[in-house]
């Protein structure tokens, strides 16, 4: 397994100390976690860290993108100081210890390394921020799970094409060297990139996220080659030069949406299942599956869209045979992303004149408003989903090993969060109904550990377990009802069973959730 394997004997004493929070319980309504299951929370660097121009650090896009158009995200705030991490990773650690986590994942800001994207200029007060918190965390038992990209590319790197650009290729590796050098001898747990489709899609296809250049049909899948491409080559230089040394695991995390076909029409199942690849099997069929290279139904339909449109050939890169070899196998575990599912719907339309993502996947997708929802107007509460979910990904990649590395709940704030309790608690149920189906999920991570900047949604929603006062300079933090119900989660390695038409969060006497 990939996580805990340093710390497992620790925890195993732990667990077998600890008995059941409420008595009033019956053991048949108590469901356990393996031994060795993990469990953890999430951030990342430009959503907590704030200090976005000192010490060193350079311009990411995301900088450049709120600060030049303000007006994208809703409340017209940015990530100038979010939670303040910079300064206040000990707290930070200190509510990570509360919770008795068994690993922490957060990113490293790239720009705080490397201003300019290049190991030609380190930024030495950015080497120490990181090595700072690692070593917190070490100190009270908290494994370090570092994603080494989140969104925050150099402007500088941008200004040549971002991921456009293959020569991406070549500074990402460099990075990747570095890191694994400056932080390899304490950090072994690694993730390359954090949901490929958000970055390529909504970035350079869309506007929704920086760099927002709206060149979709083209430049979401040229980006998504150059980052398939780099991953591959981290991967592979990991495993030459680091991984015996440093004892370590490199994966990647990838989003994953269940689509619920409209009908049960054949027309409605395919709609759902070409959803479902052009989603995630986009980055996660190269990886992980037996034949490699992109899904067949993204290559037959964007290739017939392109000849439709005039292009010479597709707008799909091609992988040469070297790559797709490359690709196939290149992760020791999927870092699975799933929030919500989605209902799919085939729709029969001419192909436009100009290139669209939409157009190649042809599916009309749409959240069903019967579904229990968030505060994000995107997501729903569809644990049956994650349960479905999961085990695609056993029967169509051979079982790989899945670390959840995000699932959440978004609120408007307050301390007693019931609705992400309940979230939580359906989800891990799910999971475990997934596990109990032969799938190999050894990780669950909740995102967030706190509230942050959450995109173009600003700090209007909430996802975290620690409420962060935005309006204090100190950017107090205070724990939610669904810290103390993770803290018991993670105590007895257990959740309750429940019939969730009629869950309840017990309050009992002696219960954490008081």
């Amino acid at each position: 397994m990939v996580l805990l394997n340093l710390y497992i004997v620790y925890f195993v004493v732990c667990i077998l100390s600890v008995n059941s929070t409420c008595t009033t319980n019956n053991d048949e309504d108590v469901r356990k976690f393996p031994l060795n299951f993990a469990f953890g929370t999430a951030t990342s660097a430009y959503q907590i860290e704030g200090a976005w121009n000192v010490s060193g650090k350079g311009e990411n896009i995301w900088d450049k993108y709120v600060h030049k158009n303000p007006n994208v995200v809703i409340d017209k705030s940015n990530g100038d100081v979010a939670c303040d991490s910079y300064h206040q990773y000990d707290r930070d650690i200190e509510m990570l210890k509360e919770l008795g986590v068994d690993y922490y994942r957060f990113s490293l800001s790239w720009s705080r390394l490397l201003p300019t994207g290049s190991v030609a200029n380190v930024n030495n007060d950015g080497v120490d921020y990181y090595n700072n918190l690692i070593n917190g965390l070490l100190k009270h038992n908290i494994i370090p799970f570092v994603t080494i990209y989140h969104w925050d590319l150099p402007q500088k790197l941008q200004d040549l094409g971002g991921w456009t650009n293959p020569i991406i290729q070549d500074f990402f590796e460099d990075y990747a060297n570095f890191v694994f050098r400056q932080f390899g001898d304490r950090v072994q747990h690694w993730l390359t990139f954090n949901e490929p489709k958000q970055i390529c899609l909504c970035g350079y296809g869309q506007t929704t996220f920086a760099p927002g250049l709206n060149m979709t049909g083209v430049g979401d899948y040229m980006c998504g080659h150059n980052l398939l491409l780099s991953h591959a080559r981290v991967f592979h230089l990991y495993d030459k030069k680091f991984r015996i040394k440093q004892a370590g695991s490199i994966g990647i995390t990838i989003e994953g949406t269940w689509s619920e076909p409209f009908s049960s029409s054949k027309e409605d199942f395919n709609a759902a299942e070409r959803f479902m690849e052009f989603e995630a099997g986009w980055f996660m069929n190269p990886i992980f599956s037996i034949k490699g290279d992109y899904p067949a139904v993204m290559k037959e339909r964007i290739a017939v869209n392109s000849a439709i449109q005039g292009f010479s050939k597709s707008r799909l890169p091609e992988f040469t045979e070297e790559q797709i070899r490359l690709l196939k196998g290149s992760s020791d575990f999927l870092g699975l992303n799933f929030y919500c599912s989605t209902m799919a719907r085939h729709i029969n339309t001419n192909v436009s004149s100009e290139p669209s993502y939409e157009d190649d996947a042809n599916v009309y997708s749409y959240v069903n408003q019967s579904w229990p929802h968030a505060a994000s107007s995107w997501l729903t509460v569809t644990p049956w989903g994650f349960h479905n979910y999961l085990n695609r990904i056993k029967n169509l990649y051979d079982n790989p090993e899945v670390i959840i590395t995000e699932n959440g709940y978004s609120t408007w704030g307050g301390l007693v969060d019931n609705d992400r309790i309940k979230y939580i608690n359906l989800h891990l149920n799910a999971l475990l109904d997934a596990i109990k189906d032969g799938s190999k999920v050894t990780g669950y991570t909740v995102w967030s550990l706190m509230d942050n900047f959450e995109w173009q949604q600003g700090y209007s929603e909430k996802f975290g377990m620690y409420e962060v006062d935005f309006q204090d300079p100190s950017r107090k933090r205070i724990p939610r009802k669904s810290a103390k119900y993770f803290i018991d989660v993670i105590r007895t390695k257990s959740v309750k069973h429940y019939d969730p038409e009629y869950y309840e969060i017990n309050d009992c006497t002696n219960s954490v959730y008081v």
